[in-house]
């Protein structure tokens, strides 16, 4: 194996076809190796929440046949917790997985903005703050390379949406750029240095990301001193010549040939300074020497990952209402549990990132083990679950009659088609279904407890008075079930803290829809405005801390993660991008937020039952004084 210092002699013995070959995958996980030298292929795998090594023989897409692996919170999830001290402990054991199997690079963290909630993809994304989706995703990415394997942040940039991903053209001044859109990987850049970065699909401004001389050069490496590899997204070549020029060196996954023959040519014929191709072959040959993995490394802890996802899962539960005391359960007597999430769970999102998890908890299974017999009812049916054997009218039937007079755990959510990379959520409601179980519940019940698993925020003011409490899981991973039991049960405190905001319908959102065409409008300089189809929010002032307007917004507005402005004639959307602060308390909430805890070890205002609507009581995180910040253990 060769070191760095021999790169230069490397260069020099290359011919020009295999340092062409250098710059494409040999296949769809590693990059092309050059034996008479003595330079090996790295292997690189998905894994922003658990990693998804293809097992030997699987198909290149096969997401069924990728090893086992633990199965950690996903980041929408984890963004909640604003720890980055956990974060950066989930990195090393992503870290551990990675080299048991081999693998030198990590195709993650993914720390896109969440433009819109609509993004089939915003269970992989942390936030709609650069400020946390940056810190945290720092902590992760630093966690990971701590344990000598690579991190791919992606996707660099601008890449907010799944519809027609390969083709939009996001349409950005360069202030709204800088602060909003970059700034997150400036930050991880920064802070962790990340072996390698991913370009998007997307153009940005009329240019492709994978051929953007501006984006990939003289912000990334000349501004920002960016000393890694770039890579692709798989698939996002569309000019291999311009994007080597520009500063793009990996391709993958493999081309067969075709692209390394024209960057060859493109040489020869001088359409291509060779001093650009020996860049980015040196930045290819470094990452090899760094991350090459010559045989896996055998000591791995599963049991202590999988408890670490468990404690992660946990962490990120988000209480958003507990009226009269709701939770904790004082005891599981009178529960009876509802929903076919209790014991088919919705735990990781779809697409590139889904994990065959190492061992699954249930949250039915969790709860019965503390109270064996404990009854249950699917209430409605998920494919492939032993509910869709039977007709939706006969599971509400009989979830209503087993509710009747009981405390209810009724476990709701999004199911698994309705997030997913590859294309976008059409509405941000529950299931009909679930929401009808609810009412049907709700009618005969003594209490309901709403347990909500989802990558994404869902609206909610059509059905929340119908709950006595309601607790957002979002998909908490591999250890979520029995997270959940110590939740209910007060062995856990949710710890998290409100991240995102959730919508009480979709006309509350700051722009109008997913673009379904070409070309995307987004954010203008100074506020935040729409997509395609809408007008552009263009006067508004820049947003201090002083310019808040408390304590309810309309009833039009988000829950929280954004600010109002009074900017007559008219309120605009706005954000300042730092931590959420919260309004202070008021006398009733402060009441109960000191009132003594009846559960040893659980402090009273993580169970606080805030008055008035669990928006605000979501945005004072259950009666502390102060918001969320960023923290260590």
């Amino acid at each position: 194996m060769f070191t760095e210092e021999q790169i230069p002699e490397l260069l020099a013995q290359l011919t020009l076809e295999e340092k062409c070959s250098l710059l494409s995958g040999s296949d769809f996980w590693h990059t092309q190796p050059v034996e008479r030298l003595g330079i090996p292929a790295l292997m690189v795998s998905d894994g922003p929440h658990g990693l998804r090594k293809q097992a030997e023989g699987a198909d290149e897409m096969g997401l069924e046949e990728s090893v086992p692996a633990t199965c950690f919170p996903t980041a929408a999830a984890l963004a909640s917790t604003w720890d980055v001290t956990l974060l950066t402990e989930i990195g090393r054991a992503l870290a551990e997985e990675a080299k048991a199997q081999g693998v030198g690079v990590i195709l993650g963290p993914g720390v896109n903005l969440k433009r819109s909630p609509l993004c089939g993809r915003n269970f992989e994304y942390f936030s709609e703050d650069p400020l946390l989706a940056g810190e945290l995703a720092a902590a992760l990415a630093a966690g990971i390379q701590s344990g000598g394997v690579g991190t791919s942040v992606k996707h660099f940039a601008a890449n907010n949406q799944e519809t027609d991903r390969m083709r939009t053209n996001a349409r950005i001044d360069e202030r709204t750029l800088r602060e909003i859109y970059l700034s997150i990987f400036e930050r991880i850049i920064e802070r962790a240095r990340p072996a390698t970065l991913m370009c998007s699909y997307n153009r940005i401004n009329d240019v492709y990301s994978s051929e953007n001389r501006w984006l990939l050069t003289e912000v990334l490496r000349e501004e920002w001193g960016f000393d890694g590899l770039v890579m692709t997204d798989w698939g996002a070549v569309h000019d291999r010549v311009a994007g080597v020029a520009a500063g793009l060196d990996l391709e993958m996954p493999s081309s067969h040939g075709w692209n390394d023959r024209l960057v060859a040519e493109a040489v020869r014929t001088g359409a291509l300074d060779e001093s650009d191709l020996d860049r980015s072959v040196a930045r290819v040959l470094r990452l090899v020497s760094r991350h090459h993995r010559e045989t896996p490394e055998e000591h791995l802890d599963l049991g202590a990952h999988h408890e670490l996802a468990r404690e992660a899962a946990s962490r990120s539960a988000v209480l958003l209402k507990n009226e009269g005391a709701a939770l904790p359960l004082p005891g599981l007597g009178d529960v009876v549990v509802i929903g076919e999430m209790a014991r088919t769970p919705r735990y990781q999102g779809a697409g590139s990132s889904q994990v065959n998890p190492t061992r699954l908890d249930n949250a039915l299974d969790a709860l019965r083990r503390r109270h064996p017999g404990l009854p249950f009812e699917p209430g409605y049916p998920l494919p492939d679950s032993p509910a869709a054997a039977f007709p939706a009218g006969e599971l509400l039937r009989r979830a209503q009659e087993a509710a009747a007079g009981r405390t209810v755990l009724l476990f709701l959510g999004l199911p698994a088609a309705d997030e997913s990379e590859g294309y976008d959520r059409q509405h941000i409601s529950l299931p009909a279904g679930h929401v009808d179980l609810l009412r049907a519940v709700r009618r005969v019940a003594n209490r309901v407890i709403v347990l909500l698993s989802n990558g994404a925020a869902v609206e909610t003011a059509s059905w929340q008075d119908d709950a006595d409490a309601i607790m957002e899981l979002w998909l908490p991973g591999q250890g979520g079930g029995e997270a959940v039991a110590r939740l209910v049960t007060g062995e856990d405190s949710p710890a998290a803290g409100w991240r995102k905001p959730f919508l009480r319908g979709w006309s509350s959102t700051p722009h109008n829809s997913i673009s379904r065409v070409k070309q995307v409008r987004c954010v203008t300089g100074k506020g935040f405005s729409s997509d395609t189809a809408g007008s552009r929010n263009s006067g508004t002032d820049r947003v201090t801390p002083s310019d808040t307007v408390w304590p309810t917004p309309p009833s039009s507005s988000a829950i929280c993660g954004l600010r109002w402005l009074r900017s007559p004639p008219k309120r605009r959307w706005a954000r300042w991008f730092s931590p959420l602060r919260s309004p202070s308390p008021t006398p009733e909430a402060e009441a109960v937020s000191q009132s003594p805890s009846s559960i040893s070890g659980i402090r009273s205002p993580r169970w606080a039952a805030l008055p008035g609507n669990y928006e605000v009581s979501g945005i004072w995180n259950w009666g502390r004084r102060k918001a969320p910040t960023l923290r260590s253990r």
